[in-house]
């Protein structure tokens, strides 16, 4: 078995730097979709500085890393429909036979070689793969903002998302029809902890820009600090209660904000949970 790992490149490229270090070791092939144009999937242009082609180069020295550039917009389609579409192209360019693993740049992956170790020991999976279609959902930590004094993140009950399929099927963003398998295995996602700038561009060029009000969260967010944070539930853009509460992490080092969240046994869910939720989705998704 192969590990592919695809990564998709935006805008947030920058955050790459922190991300493919925590899974080059164990994967075997590294793929950075990025668009011909350089453009979001609202359409809107970025530019990536030089610099960063000079990273990769100097860091991949395994040469597990491609670039994979295509053309990842469509006029016609919605953000969370071309969001959907680079999905289904990167899963191709795999080929067939393997995990189709996809993670976004923001995404900071914690014991990714523990997670290859479940792969490669449940081969069952790749057998017959349409047959058997499964997608493996993880825990997420996610980080809410960056301030002088640390960062705010959300804390339990955590969410969860998919990283990986057996079988290309992706029906909104990484999201199959297929059944889900739960796994201990945790994310920690900068996904709203970046500059006021940043956060501007991204909740314009989101694939779910259209589905809350831009402008009224950006304030909301803006407003939230280390003083008052205690005070805000529910602070999801689009499912609020998803986000019921905020908890302060003592570093604004992103590489130390996940180690103190290891050390501190924050990343941690019931096995009995997990167990649960996997007997659940094993009976909706019985054939009779």
């Amino acid at each position: 078995m192969q590990v592919n790992v695809g990564f998709l490149v935006s805008y947030d490229y920058k955050y790459l730097k922190q991300s493919i270090p925590l899974v080059y070791e164990a994967s075997d092939r590294i793929v950075l979709a990025l668009d011909i144009e350089s453009r979001t999937w609202s359409g809107n242009t970025f530019t990536i500085d030089n610099d960063f082609f000079d990273w990769i180069k100097n860091f991949d020295v395994e040469n597990k890393i491609e670039i994979y550039k295509d053309d990842f917009y469509d006029p016609n389609l919605t953000a969370i429909q071309n969001d959907t579409r680079e999905r289904t192209m990167l899963a191709e360019f795999f080929g067939k036979g393997n995990w189709y693993i996809q993670l976004d740049a923001d995404e900071l992956f914690v014991n990714f070689k523990g997670f290859v170790d479940y792969l490669r020991a449940n081969p069952k999976y790749l057998i017959n793969p349409e047959k058997n279609k499964v997608q493996l959902f993880l825990f997420f930590v996610n980080l809410f903002k960056k301030l002088p004094d640390g960062y705010l993140y959300v804390e339990k009950p955590f969410e969860t998302a998919t990283v990986a399929t057996n079988y290309i099927g992706y029906k909104n963003a990484r999201i199959s029809k297929f059944r889900k398998i739960y796994l201990p295995f945790f994310i920690v996602h900068n996904t709203w902890a970046r500059e006021n700038e940043e956060i501007y561009f991204k909740l314009n060029n989101w694939g779910h820009n259209k589905d809350f009000d831009v402008e009224s969260y950006f304030t909301f967010w803006k407003n939230i600090d280390s003083s008052n944070y205690t005070q805000f539930k529910n602070v999801h853009p689009l499912a609020p209660e998803k986000w019921r509460s905020l908890g302060l992490c003592p570093t604004n080092d992103i590489d130390k904000v996940v180690s103190f969240l290891e050390n501190s046994k924050i990343l941690n869910v019931s096995r009995l949970y997990i167990f649960g939720k996997n007997i659940a989705q094993k009976f909706k998704h019985l054939k009779f």
